[in-house]
């Protein structure tokens, strides 16, 4: 099957920014995505055939922060008739803040459903009215019993008060409003008001335990703290909610005091221990993988709180400890002599960068003279989140493994320095932080040649076994350099078939792959048409099993874009 949404006929100025990062879901006999402009498309699973298509219509004129859409959720209305409209509901979440319910056999909105068929989500929750585009949802909602439960994506680095970072259920049928958890109570009352702390990726269910697990990301602005004080509970952190009422039950927070924009990126995995305890997994850019009793929130591998670099920035107050875990997927060492590079003249240049930068290991605070940021805050582990498999017990992830570095710019000198940016095409972004008292700049540490200054692998898929914590295997995903196992940069996860095959996309190269998820051996590799900067579904339909994912690239990653949903039947 190969299907084309239409979307790259959509020639606006958002394309440079569009990423196609869907999961396709099965319900009730049809495929069901949609598209970085929040068409919701459903398809026929044999041959990819349009059953309808719903188009929202997003002002695409206007400027978002982000232009993707990760997925949409079912929920089946176990009170309703068969044959009575929005039995089934498609629930999406959109670019400018709605919460929209469909009905899965034709694609109308279901208009007993807020307000015709929608919710407004900025609604109480989006404070920076200058600019709309940067509170979005840009993830499936979560389906709890007769509740859609979401969260938000905010805009890093702009301003302080960014948008209230709450999550919240509404009645599946009405669109009522159920109940409301903010992550951090404590940012109504600063100084200025303080934002974000608000959980952008997916949200995982325990329908048995009625549980709600939600991964937050940082509170703003993300690199400087002086305006929140404390450990910023619960920002960057898995909380653990009675999904009925919203309650809290138990929290675990990766990093303290953020200041490197860690956000918790990834789905937390939900899997059963040896004993049978209910367990979960949080993934984390940093690499930490936290494995904990689903009930309680209590650590099944050792977790140590650590001493760690302190700030030297006027007013910070950056956390003296932060958790470590038993396993880490990503080195946490680098040094000038580490420096990698093409040619010698690479070499040297990247040698004096990492000199010049602060390092003092991992959670060294961002400085005045800029500190180097391994690994960046692209991970480690992203969106594209885990796969597990429960009769070997192997955990499954992709992983980044670029340095980064970030320069604090006091307020004062912000102007001139993003000017120089305009004037010289500085590569890298500066971040205003308006509201706070230092600006930042930030990028990705490549050399001359364009690449990474540290040696390769750039990106890999790992696996680990959770019962033990050990390593299985780590094997580079994709290449930066043709011709050469680099690995690379990557934003997508990995899928586990019960025959012992791991697929995935991800990488910067158009590759879908499929290795042994004993050895890691690569058995099997598909050039897509375009990037597959998304996580790849299987399903089966009428006795054959299929693979099926969405390759339309990612702009801010400048992979090959399209607009391709493409699926394959494993013999």
């Amino acid at each position: 099957m190969d299907f084309r949404t239409g979307a790259m006929q959509q020639q606006t100025e958002m394309i440079r920014k569009a990423a196609f990062e869907a999961t396709p879901i099965l319900v009730e006999n049809k495929l069901f995505l949609s598209t970085p402009y929040n068409h919701v498309l459903a398809l026929n699973p044999q041959d990819g055939q349009k059953l309808w298509e719903y188009d929202p219509h997003v002002d695409l004129s206007q400027n978002y922060s982000e232009v993707s859409s990760r997925g949409v959720s079912a929920w089946h209305d176990p009170k309703a008739k068969p044959g009575q409209p929005c039995r089934l509901r498609i629930f999406m979440g959109t670019l400018d803040g709605r919460l929209i319910a469909l009905d899965g056999e034709t694609g109308k909105p279901c208009l007993d459903f807020g307000a015709k068929g929608e919710v407004n989500l900025a609604h109480d929750a989006a404070t920076a009215t200058e600019w709309t585009g940067g509170y979005q949802v840009t993830s499936a909602p979560a389906i709890a019993k007769d509740l859609v439960i979401t969260g938000s994506s905010i805009a890093d680095n702009w301003k302080v008060d960014t948008g209230r970072g709450i999550v919240r259920a509404f009645d599946a049928r009405t669109g009522q409003l159920r109940w409301t958890w903010n992550p951090a109570p404590w940012a109504d009352q600063t100084e200025p008001r303080t934002g974000a702390a608000n959980a952008w990726s997916t949200l995982s269910v325990d329908p048995k335990e009625d549980l709600v697990f939600i991964p937050t990301g940082s509170a703003a602005p993300d690199y400087y703290g002086g305006l929140r004080k404390g450990d910023d509970k619960w920002a960057n952190s898995v909380v653990a909610l009675r999904a009925s009422s919203g309650k809290f039950v138990w929290g675990f927070q990766v990093v303290h005091h953020d200041l490197w924009d860690y956000d918790v990126a990834s789905q937390p995995t939900l899997f059963t221990w040896k004993d049978g305890t209910p367990a979960i997994v949080i993934n984390t850019k940093m690499g930490h993988v936290f494995v904990l009793n689903r009930l309680t929130g209590v650590p099944l591998l050792p977790v140590e709180e650590r001493p760690v670099p302190q700030s030297d920035i006027s007013g910070e107050q950056s956390s003296a400890m932060q958790p470590f875990s038993t396993i880490s997927l990503v080195p946490e060492r680098i040094s000038p002599s580490d420096a990698w590079g093409p040619t010698p003249e690479d070499v040297s240049w990247c040698r004096a960068k990492i000199a010049a930068l602060r390092w003092d290991g991992v959670f060294t605070p961002p400085s005045l003279q800029g500190t180097l940021v391994f690994p960046g805050n692209v991970g480690g582990v992203n969106w594209g989140s885990a796969a597990y498999d429960p009769s070997r017990h192997i955990m499954v992830a992709n992983t980044n493994r670029l340095i980064a570095w970030v320069r604090m710019i006091p307020r004062d000198q912000f102007k001139e320095e993003n000017k120089k940016q305009q004037d010289n095409r500085i590569f890298g972004e500066f971040g205003e932080q308006k509201g706070a008292p230092y600006g930042i700049y930030r990028s990705f540490m490549f050399s001359p040649s364009k690449l990474p200054c540290n040696a390769p692998p750039w990106g890999t898929t790992e696996a680990v076994d959770l019962f033990t914590g050990k390593q299985v295997w780590d094997v580079p995903l994709g290449t930066m350099v043709a011709g050469q196992q680099t690995g690379s940069l990557n934003l997508g996860g990995p899928m586990i078939t019960a025959g012992g095959l791991v697929f995935t996309s991800a990488a910067m190269d158009l590759y879908l792959r499929a290795f042994d998820i004993e050895s890691g051996k690569e058995l099997w590799k598909y050039q897509l048409p375009a990037g597959g900067q998304a996580t790849p579904m299987t399903y089966t339909w009428k006795g054959k099993q299929y693979i099926v994912i969405a390759a339309g690239g990612h702009g801010k990653l400048r992979t090959k874009q399209g607009d391709y949903v493409v699926a394959f039947a494993l013999p």
